[in-house]
């Protein structure tokens, strides 16, 4: 049908879109690409530069030299716990206060709603912050990387506002049918909020796999409680910093693992040790934030 065909302009607007969006696609993707091809590229070879997207000399050892490094598989382990349970925890707790926030009959709403506001601007600092860890005995114990990050206020207004597009009247058809609020928090608005508690999980997900500076502050002298990224940043410095640290590193090594590998190789190695594992959750989740894009149109 000719009043089907595109004109012109619109063969001419999807030229540039497409031109447009490839270029982006391209250079997104190439910086991962090149850190890739140095990871899996000989250190000695590496040094000479001109790696692109491709190794010109491929070998493991980069990640045989990190992975042979104290307390890593320790660290791995730890992180993938405090992701795994933090993320757990931090989705329920935060959807638990949310639901209540979220609750027109809940007399205290504006007044809860308002402290919890207040803690996105202001903060107790790193010293008071220290002092309530130690006063609660959660100085070298696991849980001091879950349970300070159980309730995060920006999640908790994401998941309220989400739930304040709800219609109540699910909530009140349900009570009218027996159900009380722990029922129609886990059957019906758990199961309605599945996108966005996706999206929070990823959020969280990310900030557990990527912390460390709570392991250097709490339990840094504690290796049975190291995390990955902590332990990734300590071979970092020590294959970047001054020679103090070089030497450290290579006793810790060996003199032949040391001098095969390069600070260069090295950072690449631990980049993608430390992207990989929490790009692979990505996939997972991108179907609910499409179901969220689709809940939010037929609402509007």
């Amino acid at each position: 049908m000719k009043g089907s065909r595109k004109g012109w302009d619109d063969r001419l607007f999807d030229v540039v879109n497409y031109s447009f969006l490839t270029v982006v696609l391209l250079v997104t993707l190439y910086p991962f690409l090149n850190v890739l091809a140095i990871s899996l590229n000989e250190s000695t070879d590496t040094v000479r530069g001109g790696i692109t997207i491709f190794p010109r000399e491929f070998t493991l050892t980069n990640y045989q030299t990190i992975f042979e490094y104290d307390n890593l598989i320790t660290g791995f382990i730890n992180s993938t716990l405090r992701t795994v349970i933090g993320t757990v925890l931090g989705v329920v707790s935060s959807a638990m206060v949310a639901f209540t926030l979220s609750r027109a009959d809940f007399q205290g709403r504006k007044a809860f709603s308002t402290v919890l506001v207040l803690t996105l601007y202001f903060s107790g600092g790193l010293i008071p912050g220290y002092m309530l860890m130690r006063d609660l005995q959660l100085i070298d114990t696991f849980w001091v990387y879950v349970l300070p990050g159980m309730v995060n206020a920006f999640n908790i207004i994401i998941v309220r506002s989400f739930m304040d597009g709800l219609p109540f009247a699910l909530q009140e058809s349900a009570k009218m049918d027996g159900a009380n609020d722990f029922a129609i928090f886990w059957r019906i608005i758990l199961p309605l909020c599945t996108p966005v508690l996706a999206t929070i999980a990823l959020f969280i997900a990310v900030g557990q796999w990527n912390s460390w500076f709570d392991t250097y502050l709490y339990n840094s002298s504690n290796p049975s409680l190291t995390t990955l990224q902590f332990e990734l940043m300590k071979i970092l410095q020590n294959t970047t910093m001054g020679s103090t640290d070089a030497n450290a590193f290579r006793d810790a090594q060996g003199q032949e693992a040391a001098s095969s590998v390069s600070p260069e190789s090295i950072k690449m190695a631990i980049s993608m040790v430390t992207i990989i594992p929490i790009l692979l959750v990505y996939p997972f989740l991108q179907r609910f934030f499409v179901q969220g894009m689709t809940l939010g149109a037929v609402k509007s």
